[in-house]
């Protein structure tokens, strides 16, 4: 039997010991051919010793023994199933960044690509953060210089939520605004950037009102498109990295770093062509 491996389904959220590894279980989740149905989602290997998480999971309240349910799917698989679930919903905000081992794209057909290795970008120091501050005094606050002229972004961000908007911020400063802001403050979150527009998700005059609205007010830094499924809806070869043209592929961030797990030198052709 293979070492059993811990991984983190997104955005689902749900966390499952198994001996089928990434692809194995993958191939176990897929809902069918890309051609026919829609089911993106991204696995993440968790780092485990094959009987219990190698890391500590953050505090949640009490209300369920995370490390203890993972024990316990390990020996499940060890004594014979393929897969047993750790925790069945949540998981994305109560595993620490440092536990991601690696990160997987997967189609919906099951076919499954390895990102890059972990980019370090950004740690955050200074935690004092005001929605009314501007984009230039958010880059200030961590330490970025002034970007001059700015030019709205479109973000899709996948957990804990899902939703597209514009943005005047640099995956940066986006990450640690999220996660300081009073109000809308998210513990971490797991975004791309992708290329705009996608007309498919939205009427034109969301896209153009946002813009609009980002360049007449000064302190408004982010503008949702929409609220929905979107990773089943925009695809893969819709992320900014995917063809190298510039920096991107999958951020990780919570209030104190920002990384970035880019796409590999090249893109294998056989899960390039693949639909879904």
């Amino acid at each position: 039997m293979n070492e059993p491996n811990l991984i983190l389904a997104v955005p689902t959220g749900n966390v499952t010991a198994t001996s089928l590894g990434i692809g194995g279980l993958a191939q176990r989740r897929s809902p069918g051919s890309g051609k026919h149905f829609s089911g993106r989602s991204i696995l993440v290997d968790l780092a485990a010793d094959g009987e219990k998480p190698s890391f500590d999971y953050l505090e949640e309240g009490g209300w369920r023994d995370a490390y203890g349910d993972s024990v316990a799917a390990f020996a499940g698989v060890r004594s014979g199933s393929r897969t047993k679930t750790a925790l069945s919903n949540s998981a994305f905000n109560c595993i620490p960044i440092a536990a991601y081992r690696s990160c997987h794209l997967v189609k919906t057909g099951g076919a499954t690509m390895q990102l890059g290795e972990a980019i370090p970008l950004q740690s955050f120091t200074n935690h004092t953060c005001d929605e009314n501050m501007t984009t230039e005094q958010v880059a200030q606050a961590i330490g970025q210089p002034s970007s001059g002229m700015r030019v709205p972004r479109l973000y899709m961000v996948i957990s804990p939520i899902q939703f597209i908007m514009l943005s005047n911020l640099t995956p940066e400063e986006y990450a640690w605004y999220t996660t300081h802001r009073p109000g809308k403050i998210l513990r971490q979150v797991m975004f791309t950037e992708i290329r705009d527009e996608q007309s498919h998700i939205a009427a034109q005059s969301r896209f153009t009102n946002a813009r609009d609205e980002l360049r007449e007010n000064a302190m408004k830094k982010t503008k949702t498109i929409v609220f929905e499924d979107c990773l089943s809806r925009i695809p893969f070869q819709d992320w900014i990295g995917y063809r190298h043209e510039a920096q991107g592929g999958l951020y990780v961030g919570n209030r104190n770093c920002l990384k970035l797990f880019p796409f590999p030198t090249e893109i294998p052709h056989s899960w390039d062509k693949l639909e879904g």
